[in-house]
């Protein structure tokens, strides 16, 4: 995916409920020209998310590129709804962008390279649809050979779902590189694959091949780089997505782990008959499940305290975190990751 100028699609949802659209708009090379979303026409993106390259809000493709000069390059699905389906009310602007020449980039289940309409509307117009969820088609079990790569590897685990794993790696990335690293990201969902512009869709794959598809990433890179980080997925507790989490952790044979919770939640999200166990309850779940086929330890923690206002009780609560999970932790957007790193260079590195 070589996009300069996208507008991205995130009807109804932005941004709480967006992530992909801000996961793209807070990483991404690409310059967001516009967002759609029916909700919001006529806000600008910075009335809702601070921290983030400003776009305006519009209801159509059409209104999108007329703000944009009609100079754009793609369409993006900024919305990765439970189940990953597509919404018809969707259609109008997606037909919209082919018939403009735009590529079409999805992070969707549902394959709109297989939509009979999109598909030729796609061919008569000359342009892509990029249904990033598509696995590779070579992709078979893993041979155990992630451990043999030089570079440490480190993996981002989750105390449940949208937790903030991606943001967590990507930051760890960053922070690692400001600190003379050599660190590379290696994506495992939709939104990490649009950013990146490559990776495995790990949720999509063929669950006896989960691991092969880890292991596939960290064999591209990892003869090049001194640290890999592997974006984490679902949690080891989740009742619907925990064997994505478990074909990860062994598929990447990490050196180390970073635990990611979000401050305040005590049941799983969507899933709320469930209540999730205490933070070292997942330090021992984690480490136990890593220890037969590579021993790795929880080395810091990432608390994503985006719902609490005050920065002193947000630090309170990374400290108390800490304190509960055993190891240096941090918000990695509020405060930055550089003591996640701490913990990485410390028990992982050994710099």
């Amino acid at each position: 995916m070589d996009h300069e100028r996208i507008v991205i699609l995130a009807h109804e949802k932005f941004p709480e409920r967006a992530k992909t659209a801000l996961g793209v708009m807070r990483y991404g090379d690409q310059s967001v020209e516009a967002v759609l979303d029916r909700d919001g026409v006529g806000d600008r993106v910075t009335d809702h998310v601070p921290d983030v390259p400003d776009a305006p809000i519009v209801g159509s493709f059409a209104d999108a590129a007329d703000a944009a000069d009609g100079d754009v390059d793609a369409l993006y699905i900024g919305i990765a709804p439970i189940g990953g389906g597509f919404d018809e009310s969707w259609r109008a602007d997606v037909r919209a962008a082919i018939e403009a020449g735009c590529d079409v980039v999805s992070g969707l289940h549902y394959f709109l390279s297989e939509d009979e309409e999109l598909s030729r509307l796609a061919e008569e117009h000359g342009v892509e649809l990029v249904d990033v969820r598509e696995p590779h088609d070579d992709l078979t079990v893993a041979s155990g050979s992630s451990a043999d790569v030089d570079a440490d590897v480190v993996l981002t685990v989750g105390t449940d779902c949208s937790v903030g794993k991606m943001t967590a790696s990507l930051e760890i990335v960053q922070a690692a590189r400001e600190r003379g690293i050599d660190a590379a990201f290696v994506p495992t969902g939709q939104t990490g694959i649009m950013i990146a512009g490559w990776g495995n869709p790990i949720d999509r794959v063929i669950s006896d091949f989960t691991a092969g598809a880890v292991e596939e990433m960290i064999l591209e890179l990892g003869d090049d780089h001194d640290l890999l980080v592997v974006e984490g997925q679902g949690s080891i507790v989740h009742p619907a997505y925990s064997a994505v989490t478990c074909g990860i952790l062994h598929g990447s044979m990490a050196d180390g782990l970073v635990l990611c919770h979000v401050a305040g939640r005590e049941v799983v999200h969507g899933y709320e008959s469930f209540d999730l166990p205490p933070v070292p309850e997942y330090v021992e779940l984690y480490e136990q499940l890593a220890a037969p086929v590579r021993d790795a330890e929880i080395v810091a923690g990432a608390l994503n305290t985006k719902d609490i206002d005050g920065d002193s009780e947000a630090a309170a609560a990374v400290e108390a975190y800490a304190d509960a999970a055993g190891v240096p932790a941090a918000d990695p957007v509020r405060d930055g990751a550089d003591r996640i790193i701490d913990g990485i260079v410390d028990e992982v590195l050994g710099e």
